[in-house]
């Protein structure tokens, strides 16, 4: 038997117990999954929380949550007055209409009250706008977020002319203006934190169709509603787009056809872990951004000593290159599918992000000889368009580091 039909076995082994081993799941993803049946999909429910260990309690679950994020879509993606299943006109007895939220009729579109749902909608416009010009522009080193997804929502683009259910078309660029979303802070220069994207910008489908990254756009839409202490903040789409390419690749076309619910919750659910390096006054905090910087500055000065002197005499500091790599888990230094492998053992790591820490030092220490020769300008530019590399020889490196 090949080492690869091995690994198979191992998983589907794994994943068909009535009560999934978590820790032998966890060694398994550990060392990257297999791009057959529906192992990654699967074990990243598994591994971010999304599904229990108990196979019987999964169709449950999935049921509830699905059910659960067709609700959000219909209460906070539809347009105030109007809802899937035709509420919003009136009965014809004079009685007020009222949608799925109980948004009364007469709550007008030119309303600026603070209760009213109109206001409420166009204020949602300004983010809207910045979520909009990123997904566009999402992964362009594949053609997938271009292309028609297979299962679109079908109260979404079946509009019949109403304008406002795909949120593309609620902000017109040349109207608004973009809230101001960028991640700031750290007292430092201003570092592009997104740098892998398409020059061009994705085109919308035609009604009754939806590109997939109209479908990202709408799950992050939706989480920064039900988050609005925190909000949309740019880089967050880099951390929803592998997860939701993960699921709605997903060979198993029972849960294809989910790929945008399941994606919104297990993206909620690493949020929940990483939410503190988008938030500005938590950067101290420990599991805030510059902690974890300094816990990489510190381990590469335990391990190559010359190389953190001589970044140090530089003042090169960890944060023009770091603050990427631990923000937005290493999704913009390398292409989509190491992306895929190394989140494989990011997930599977039970601290979650001792690993990380360990893979970015690998990445310092694998550019050993040319960090050591290189002046300012060269090591920033190394460090922030890392070269191309075999993305094991990487991790294997950072399971070497103890």
């Amino acid at each position: 038997m090949s080492i690869f039909k091995a690994r198979v076995k191992e998983f589907d082994d794994a994943l068909a117990q009535d009560v999934v081993d978590l820790k032998e799941l966890r060694r398994l993803t550990f060392n990257g999954v297999p791009d057959v049946q529906s192992f990654r999909a699967l074990s990243w429910k598994l591994l971010l929380g999304y599904l229990g260990p108990r196979r019987s309690s999964w169709t449950t679950t999935l049921a509830q949550k699905r059910a659960l994020y067709k609700q959000f879509i219909e209460e906070l993606v539809l347009p105030p007055g109007h809802s899937c299943n035709g509420a919003g006109e009136g009965d014809g007895d004079g009685d007020v209409a009222v949608d799925s939220r109980g948004v009364g009729l007469q709550d007008h579109p030119l309303s600026e009250g603070p209760e009213s749902a109109w206001n409420t909608f166009f204020n949602d416009n300004e983010f809207l706008l910045q979520i909009d010009k990123d997904v566009r522009r999402l992964c362009p080193d594949i053609s997938f977020f271009q292309q028609p997804t297979e299962y679109p929502c079908d109260i979404v683009v079946h509009s019949k002319g109403e304008h406002g259910r795909r949120l593309h078309e609620r902000v017109v660029p040349t109207v608004l203006s973009s809230a101001n979303v960028e991640r700031k802070g750290l007292g430092m220069t201003k570092i592009n934190l997104i740098t892998k994207r398409s020059v061009e910008t994705y085109a919308a489908m035609e009604d009754g169709q939806e590109a997939h990254w109209e479908v990202v756009q709408r799950i992050l839409f939706i989480y920064a509603k039900l988050n609005p202490g925190q909000g949309y903040v740019q880089g967050m789409n880099e951390i929803v787009g592998p997860i939701y390419y993960v699921m709605a690749s997903d060979p198993d076309l029972s849960y294809r056809a989910h790929a945008e619910a399941d994606c919104f919750f297990c993206f909620t659910a690493l949020m929940s872990e990483i939410r503190d390096f988008f938030i500005k006054t938590l950067d101290d905090a420990e599991g805030g951004i510059k902690f974890m910087m300094g816990l990489l500055s510190n381990m590469l000065k335990t391990k190559d000593i010359d190389i953190y002197e001589h970044l140090k005499s530089q003042e090169l500091h960890p944060q023009y290159y770091s603050f990427r790599w631990l923000t937005l888990l290493l999704s913009q230094e390398f292409p989509l599918p190491d992306v895929l492998r190394i989140w494989d053992s990011v997930f599977s790591d039970e601290q979650r992000f001792n690993f990380l820490i360990k893979i970015c030092c690998s990445m310092i220490l694998i550019q050993r000889e040319a960090i050591l020769e290189n002046d300012f300008a060269s090591n920033v530019k190394l460090l922030q368009n890392y070269p191309p590399i075999d993305i094991n020889v990487v991790i294997t490196h950072a399971v070497s580091l103890t």
